[in-house]
């Protein structure tokens, strides 16, 4: 039996997010900075674009353990 055709008009059905990836989708929507008493300050958005911990001690750092450089497991 052939596989159904898809109907074009019809939006293109989305996958389900897995656990891990609806929060990263969330912190998309935020500012990657704001700025503080005159300081520029990274927001979580700015780390998880990054990649990895700096391990310089910022204050929304999203990754564990918190503060250590390379660190890559959102927490």
């Amino acid at each position: 039996m052939p596989s159904p055709t898809p109907n074009r008009d019809e939006p293109p059905r989305r996958q389900p997010l897995d656990a891990c990836q609806q929060p990263l989708d969330a912190y998309q929507q935020q500012p990657e900075t704001y700025l503080e008493n005159g300081l520029l300050v990274f927001t979580a958005a700015h780390h998880l674009k990054r990649g990895s911990c700096c391990g310089s001690g910022c204050r929304h750092c999203p990754y564990e353990p918190r503060h250590v450089e390379g660190s890559r497991k959102v927490g």
